[in-house]
């Protein structure tokens, strides 16, 4: 949608190399451990829940789907969200004296209006499970209203992305943040979960892998990348329990990555918007790639990828239509003031 600077194009690796694996198999089956961390301060009521609606729900759900098609890139966080909204509604029922067998439309309407995002919408998963086991009663939780990204960036964009790659006076893990954000619209949750798994490096280019397909790097992210790859973990590994994959961005708590909180303060306290910046930056691929190239490159649902193409799109038609009209009427008042010139004695 606009010039980029050399080197930063979102780049498909060669089809001729074939693309380390996800195993992403592996990733779900790791969703128990997962879980039993998360269950340990939560109360013996909000586990006997969550247990048997990640093992024997979701889980169980994810497996039969495994046996026709291959996991998506993003199925272990997707299941894990499910898990902690599921917990986060436990929690709040538990606030407001409520049971799921007391558990009524109007409080799943109250849970919803109190949304500040739409990761709430995901307690239908829950409530399915629930009513499948008469826990509770048949309710509805509505559609997610759709949405339009809005404040999206064009050249600014592309001079954050110039101060991301150039300015050394920023933290390399904010820069690289920045970078990956601006480029490749990655939001801050998968962000904050990249491990040096999810990088290939060659002995000319970087590659980094975040669906079907391993997207090129321009040589200074993959330089910064290649840096928070290499870095010690500075916070030592307590115990056993807190062991996990190495992360690109590590956090405070040993063996976790950084939170999505606290990654999106620290990108918008050094000037990098994170919202506008990933809506910049999907909108700019979606209007040069058909969507099963955007969703396969950048690990989304196909659904996703076909409303951002859709969005993408009808916005760059309305761009062109406003540029043509205004070259129309620049063209007008040129011609007026030649008549002008002509008729004056």
């Amino acid at each position: 949608m606009s010039s980029r600077p050399a080197g930063t194009n979102a780049t498909s690796a060669n089809s001729s190399s074939t693309p380390e694996p996800w195993k992403n198999a592996g990733n779900l089956e790791r969703i128990s451990g997962w879980l039993e961390h998360e269950l340990a301060d939560k109360p013996a009521a909000h586990a006997n829940l969550a247990r048997p609606f990640l093992h024997w729900f979701l889980l169980r759900r994810a497996r039969q789907r495994a046996t026709t098609r291959r996991h998506p890139a993003s199925a272990d966080r997707d299941l894990r969200r499910r898990v902690s909204v599921a917990l986060d509604f436990l929690v709040w029922m538990d606030q407001r004296g409520l049971t799921l067998n007391t558990l009524a439309q109007e409080h799943i309407d109250g849970w919803i209006a109190g949304a500040t995002s739409q990761r709430r919408y995901l307690i239908r998963y829950f409530l399915k499970w629930a009513t499948s086991r008469r826990l509770t009663r048949e309710l509805t939780v509505p559609s997610i209203p759709s949405q339009e990204p809005q404040d999206l960036l064009d050249d600014a964009r592309w001079r954050l992305l110039q101060r991301c790659l150039a300015d050394d006076a920023l933290p390399t893990d904010v820069r690289a943040g920045g970078a990956i954000t601006l480029l490749f619209g990655l939001s801050t949750e998968r962000l904050c979960h990249l491990t040096p798994g999810h990088l290939k490096f060659g002995d000319k280019h970087a590659h980094l892998v975040l669906g079907r397909h391993p997207v090129l790097l321009p040589p200074r992210l993959a330089e910064l990348v290649r840096q928070l790859a290499e870095q010690p973990q500075l916070r030592p590994q307590l115990s056993r329990a807190h062991s996990g994959p190495p992360w690109l961005f590590p956090g405070m708590v040993p063996g976790k990555p950084i939170s999505t909180h606290g990654m999106a303060q620290k990108l918008n306290r050094h000037g990098i918007p994170v919202r506008t910046a990933r809506n910049g930056a999907l909108a700019a691929l979606a209007a040069d790639l058909p969507s099963p190239i955007l969703a396969d490159v950048t690990g989304m649902h196909r659904h996703t990828a076909l409303r951002w193409v859709t969005y993408a799109r009808r916005d760059w038609a309305e761009y062109l239509a406003a540029r043509a009209e205004d070259e129309a009427d620049e063209r007008e008042k040129k011609g007026n003031t030649g008549v002008r010139l002509d008729v004056r004695p």
